[in-house]
């Protein structure tokens, strides 16, 4: 797993001043005849990557793919000048973008007749506008709390969140992310739902409807899944032989845009498409703060969710490469990061495994890598983004379930954290079956709460035992273990447990 427990050389808290720069002491350093090739190619080949997830994640926030795109590029801008991480690739992650989406679902709902936000009945477009308002005034708020966090100091929080139960409400968010995605590729309706038994709701949904597949999009959706998780699957075993990544969803991205333009698949099976690709940058667009109070909640759990999970990915590439992650001005970057984000129709900013595995296994030295990525997101943003316009959503879906298969496989770390720990196991446990049901905001607080109350149980309650010597000898057995040891007055074991 990639959550573990940070040590405090991670988290070095002296920062002598609010805002620090960490890019004025490398980038004066660096060896730009040794490395800049290499972050050259790792950016090109980043950045292909991360124009089609952020389009792909953009679904899980339900919004149009576009602002994906707008995602995948400003976030990079500001973490290069105040990240302290040289090999994260920064941008879209599914559970964060589900996280938003929920939210956005809730006061924004699927159906276009519903009155929504202000009162008035809205059509596709008047509803995506309504949504990307809702999706980047959120990622304001997690901003400011992040900010807010930063400059308390308070990056040492995160150890708060064990391993067990990052990797139960990682998992369980996936099982949402791959439900939400079932309906696209199958290109069927389903209710707007949040909170306690959504996912399951959505689920009803889908199997009341199944009858409506699109077998277009479904055989789209379908193949797309099997190609990707096969050629992935293929490139790890035989790494040592491949130098480079074989960017499987951009092949498979521009296939299907090519196969779909060329087959008329919208016209003639009615296959959903990305469509309408706006060229260009769209105007500054301020958060509305009216919606502050509503989201004050699920933007807080999303904040704390969108950096840990940044800076446990970090914690692995600087262990790795032998340099120091500073936490609380991880907070900082990514704190101004998603302000800054959110007033670009963007949503919130993380790290993905997939796309930062693929920055640093393709040569990528520092976050130069990183601003070559966002240079070639702008280029698609800017010229290149009709190309994909006849896309079916159903491949970028399956791009985005194809991605999951590191965090489902987390569940086979049940069974071996059992034998290790069955304490660590109950919480991993409770903690998936809490965001199963209850939701993500909600289950992660359960699984928090169940934590801690582990933690005081195993503490005011330690193991007490009376010791007893074994005749002739001079060891010492617990007396209720062993019947021929002769009880000794006023001698116990003794054993608390240790929380670090």
């Amino acid at each position: 797993s990639l959550f573990r427990k940070m040590s405090k050389r991670d988290f070095d808290i002296n920062i002598p001043i609010p805002f620090h720069f960490p890019v004025i002491d490398w980038l004066s350093k660096y060896p730009a005849k040794e490395w800049f090739i290499s972050d050259l190619i790792s950016g090109v080949s980043t950045g292909l990557v991360c124009s089609l997830q952020g389009m792909a994640y953009a679904l899980l926030v339900s919004v149009a793919p576009v602002y994906g795109l707008y995602s995948a590029f400003f976030p990079i801008l500001t973490y290069f000048l105040l990240g302290t991480s040289r090999h994260i690739s920064v941008g879209p992650f599914p559970v964060t973008c589900l996280m938003v989406g929920s939210v956005v679902l809730t006061l924004v709902p699927n159906n276009p007749t519903l009155l929504a936000l202000n009162g008035t009945v809205l059509n596709d477009t008047d509803l995506q506008a309504k949504r990307i308002v809702v999706a980047s005034t959120m990622t304001v708020l997690v901003g400011l709390f992040q900010l807010a966090m930063g400059f308390l100091q308070v990056g040492f929080l995160v150890r708060y969140l064990s391993e067990p139960l990052v990797g139960g409400f990682t998992t369980a968010a996936a099982m949402h992310v791959f439900v939400s995605q079932i309906s696209i590729i199958l290109s069927v309706s389903t209710g707007s739902y949040n909170g306690p038994f959504s996912m399951f709701k959505t689920l009803s949904d889908v199997f009341s409807n199944i009858h409506l597949t699109n077998i277009a999009d479904l055989v789209a959706g379908l193949l797309t899944i099997v190609v990707v998780v096969t050629v992935k699957e293929v490139s790890a075993r035989f790494q040592h032989k491949i130098s480079i990544p074989i960017p499987i969803e951009v092949l498979v991205t521009m296939l299907a845009a090519g196969i779909s333009y060329a087959a008329d698949l919208h016209s003639i099976y009615g296959a959903s498409i990305v469509s309408e690709i706006p060229m260009g940058f769209i105007p500054v667009q301020p958060p509305n703060t009216e919606l502050f109070w509503d989201i004050l909640g699920p933007s807080l759990s999303t904040a704390i969710v969108g950096y840990a999970v940044a800076v446990s990915v970090a914690k692995v590439y600087a262990s790795k490469y032998d340099y120091t992650i500073n936490g609380n001005q991880e907070l900082l970057a990514f704190g101004v990061s998603n302000i800054f984000c959110g007033f670009f129709s963007s949503f919130v900013s993380s790290t993905a495994l997939s796309r930062t595995a693929v920055q640093e296994s393709t040569g990528g030295k520092t976050q130069v890598a990183g601003i070559v990525s966002a240079v070639l997101v702008m280029i698609v943003i800017l010229a290149l983004g009709n190309l994909l316009e006849p896309l079916q959503k159903s491949v970028l879906a399956g791009i985005v379930i194809a991605n999951l298969k590191g965090m489902f496989l987390q569940m086979t770390e049940v069974p071996s954290l059992w034998r290790k720990n069955g304490t660590d196991c109950y919480i991993w446990i409770a903690t998936f079956v809490a965001c199963v049901v209850l939701g993500l905001d909600v289950g992660l607080l359960a699984g928090l709460g169940f934590e801690m109350a582990t933690v005081v149980i195993r503490t005011q309650f330690p193991a007490c035992s009376a010791l007893g010597n074994v005749p002739g000898t001079d060891i010492y057995r617990n007396i209720s273990d062993y019947k021929n040891v002769r009880p000794l007055l006023n001698v116990s074991l003794y054993k608390p447990h240790l929380s670090y």
